[in-house]
Parts: C-alpha cells; sequence; structure tokens
C-alpha cells in the first residue's frame, strides 16, 4: 500500500493537499466532538482527491508531437519561430493538458499551453517563438505534459522523447575592402611570400635545391638571374588563408547567463556582443566569410584543435564555417603552444588572421617564431580591460586598477613584438566593431580570385 499511497500524495497538487489537510482536520474534530455530520462531510472532502487520483490514473493517453523549427540556423540577435504539431493518438478524448515546452533559458522563457479535450486521432498545431541572444547549439524539447483532474486537485506529469535543433550562429557583418594576399594553397616550408595572380598559367620559380628535377629548371629566369632556377609545380591557383582563434578562458572576460527577464527586451541584431570572447568569434565569421568570398581556401584553429569540415583537408565552407564556431566554448588551456604546432602545418605559405584575447610578450615572441616573414599576416588583440568597463560589466569578473594596468602594459609590448616580426597588429576594444578594426589592421590590396 506504501507504493499507491505515496505515488497518490505525489500527485497532488497544493489545491488537494489543502483539502486533505481540511479533510483531515475535519474528521478529527468530528471524533473529537461526537459530531456524526462532521465525520460526514470530512469523509467526502477526503473521498474527493481520492477519486480524482483513481480517475486521473486510469486515464489512457497516448500523445505525439513533432517539431518544425524555421530556420534551423540564425544568427545571434534573431528568432526563430517553432511550430509544435500535437497529436491525440488513442482512441479516446483527452482530458485537461497543461503543456511546457524544454528550453534552454538562453532562448527565453518556458512556452505553455493549455489543451482541453482533444477527440482521438486529431491534432492541434502550436506555435511559439525563440529568440538567439546568445550563440551555441540548442536542443528543443521534449515536451511536458501535465494532466489535470477537472477539480485541479491531481497533477499526472508525463515527459516525452522528441526534440528538435536551433543553432544559433554567430553573425556576419559586411566588412570593407582590403585584406591579406593569398598563398599557394599546398603551403610547404622556405620563406613565405605573397604571390601575384594570372590565372592557371601563372609560373613561379624558386632557386635550385639538391635533389630537384632538372626537367623542372626555368632556363630563361636562370639566364636573367644568373642562379639556377626551377619552376614551382604547376595546379591551378588557390589562395589559402588561415584564422587563428583565441578561445582561452584566462585570456577573456566571459559574460555569464543571466536568467530570463521576462518584462526586459530581448537583445536585437544590432546589439554589441557580450563580452571579448564572443567579440573574437564574430569576428572570425565576418573575416572567414569575407575571405571565403573572395576564393580563398579557409582554414581555423584554435589554441587546441583545428575547426574542421566534412572534408577535413579542404578547409571549411561558408555554411561548415558558421556551424563549427556555433559550438566554440572557452577551453581551459593556459598557452597557445598547441595551436601555435597547428598552425604551422595548417598556414602554409598562405595568410594568417590572429584573433587573440589577452596575451603577452611571450606568447606574442612565440608566433613571431612560428610566424616571421613579408606575408600579409594580420593580429586583432582584444582589449580585456575596455569590457570590464563597458555597459554590464557588473555581470562579469571585476578588474581592479592594477590588474587593468598591468593588462595595458602586457597587450602593448606584445603589439610591439608583433609588429617587429612583420605584422600588421591592431587593438579591438568594447566599443569598435568588426569592421573598424578590419579597416585598421588590413593592408591595401584585395585578395583576388583570379581566374581558376
Amino acid at each position: 500500500m506504501a507504493g499507491p499511497v505515496a505515488s497518490a500524495l505525489a500527485s497532488l497538487t497544493l489545491r488537494g493537499r489543502c483539502l486533505v489537510a481540511a479533510g483531515l482536520t475535519l474528521l478529527l474534530l468530528g471524533v473529537l466532538l461526537g459530531e456524526q455530520p462532521l465525520v460526514q462531510v470530512a469523509v467526502f472532502v477526503l473521498a474527493l482527491p481520492l477519486l480524482s487520483a483513481v480517475a486521473v490514473a486510469r486515464h489512457r493517453f497516448r500523445v505525439a508531437s513533432r517539431r518544425t523549427v524555421t530556420p534551423v540556423r540564425v544568427p545571434r540577435g534573431r528568432d526563430a519561430e517553432v511550430q509544435l504539431e500535437l497529436s491525440n493518438a488513442g482512441r479516446g478524448t483527452g482530458g485537461l493538458w497543461l503543456l511546457a515546452e524544454t528550453l534552454p533559458r538562453e532562448l527565453g522563457p518556458t512556452p505553455q499551453f493549455v489543451v482541453d479535450r482533444l477527440p482521438g486521432g486529431r491534432s492541434t498545431t502550436l506555435h511559439y517563438r525563440v529568440h538567439g541572444g546568445r550563440r551555441g547549439r540548442y536542443r528543443l524539447g521534449p515536451l511536458k505534459l501535465r494532466l489535470v483532474d477537472p477539480f485541479g486537485l491531481v497533477l499526472r506529469s508525463v515527459v516525452g522523447a522528441d526534440t528538435a535543433t536551433l543553432v544559433v550562429v554567430p553573425r556576419v557583418l559586411p566588412l570593407g575592402p582590403g585584406g591579406p594576399r593569398g598563398g599557394h594553397g599546398a603551403g610547404g616550408s622556405g620563406a613565405r611570400r605573397s604571390l601575384a595572380v594570372h590565372g592557371e598559367d601563372d609560373v613561379s620559380t624558386r632557386p635550385y635545391r639538391q635533389g630537384d628535377d632538372l626537367r623542372k629548371v626555368h632556363w630563361r629566369a636562370t639566364a636573367r638571374t644568373g642562379e639556377l632556377m626551377v619552376r614551382l609545380e604547376e595546379r591551378p591557383w588557390r589562395a589559402q588563408a588561415t584564422l587563428l582563434l583565441d578561445t582561452r578562458a584566462r585570456a577573456h572576460l566571459v559574460a555569464r547567463v543571466q536568467p530570463t527577464d521576462r518584462r526586459a527586451a530581448p537583445p536585437g541584431p544590432d546589439a554589441p556582443p557580450p563580452d571579448s570572447l564572443e567579440w573574437l568569434v564574430e569576428a572570425a565569421a565576418s573575416i572567414g566569410t569575407e575571405l571565403l568570398a573572395r576564393g580563398a581556401a579557409l582554414r581555423v584553429v584554435t589554441e587546441g584543435a583545428e575547426l574542421t569540415g566534412a572534408d577535413s583537408g579542404a578547409g571549411l565552407g561558408p555554411e561548415e564555417l558558421l556551424d563549427r564556431l556555433a559550438g566554440v566554448v572557452p577551453s581551459r588551456l593556459t598557452g597557445l603552444g598547441p595551436g601555435l604546432a597547428l598552425l604551422t602545418r595548417a598556414a602554409g605559405e598562405g595568410p594568417v588572421v590572429a584573433l587573440l584575447g589577452a596575451i603577452g610578450p611571450d606568447e606574442a615572441a612565440e608566433l613571431v617564431r612560428v610566424r616571421s616573414g613579408p606575408a600579409a599576416d594580420l593580429a586583432v588583440l582584444a582589449d580585456i580591460g575596455s569590457w570590464a568597463e563597458a555597459e554590464g560589466a557588473r555581470r562579469r569578473r571585476p578588474v581592479g586598477a592594477a590588474a587593468r594596468a598591468e593588462l595595458t602594459r602586457q597587450q602593448e609590448a606584445a603589439a610591439d613584438l608583433l609588429r617587429a616580426g612583420g605584422w600588421q597588429v591592431a587593438v579591438a576594444g568594447a566599443d569598435d566593431t568588426v569592421a573598424d578594426v578590419w579597416a585598421r589592421v588590413a593592408r591595401p590590396g584585395v585578395l583576388q580570385a583570379g581566374a581558376r
């Protein structure tokens, strides 16, 4: 009996528990005072929740649901429409159903619905909207169904198993002209350089090395320079660029996720990123999309891994880039070392755009060591202190004056080292847009796709 009694008590609503308490009180008073009418009323009051619990427990229902999310990928700050089709798969008419959708708090308040007496075999369509206020990959559902008796005394809950996925990708902002020139997509060792592009018949040469095939000697260039020169392998030109994205938690002030305030308007598509990491991810999306539009083969590495697409050796496409960036989370790594090793293998002779958080001179020197020379490498350093002082800084970890001064000193030292190593450097503050920083950091000259 303990099991059914405990189950019945657990299914009582607050109204039902109050009714049971009132019935027990009347029963006790009737027994103590010897008043038979009080005992009869008490029995009736106690029987009502019991009969309601039995009726709800015996109710058999089969509910099926299906979600359609439009669109399934939204930029940060945009809304998505969700259509929830609810079907009564049983034969009998449903009772009073209270429905609640399971949503991550980043997408807004929980949608709730009431469906009363849905006939068997029939369906109804429910609609709600979610706001993609924060980048990420989210699961919508499962649906929670609560069956209530007509008196509201007993509540029976059932949780479904169906879900749908919504991907909130970083915004892609328009950029102006300028940017790094491309290198050969195959990469390789040797000095890095920017190559002019003339299409598939373009021929470039380099000095002869021990072991080179003599059939590749370019005699016209040899006669012109007085040094034995060989042709580079002729292949269709394909520009390549690499993004280095710093996602270390220690290099950023990451904004905490706040509970949804139903009274406050959700942030719109023009709202600035909430922290420096989101700013850099948005910059990676915008710059990467721009380079892809110019015909570059794009690769993206973080301090710990490479963001790969369906074909790991072919770089990322526009949609793959945004999907991979949507899943980027702060990492626990403390240094850039693993990422720099990946960068050395991935970048080859193509240009690099480094999007960095708080870095010191040692990390800048390491970056210069693995990437130095006359290539069009760009670096964007996030001014972490400006995010601490921006609106909403109370939601982040506080930064004292001494720490702020130290951050500025290390950032300036790192920028000087990068510039000395041939990098174009710009500092991005909380009030800067990606387009503004791109205009300051990008060298003149547009990466052209050329004839391919």
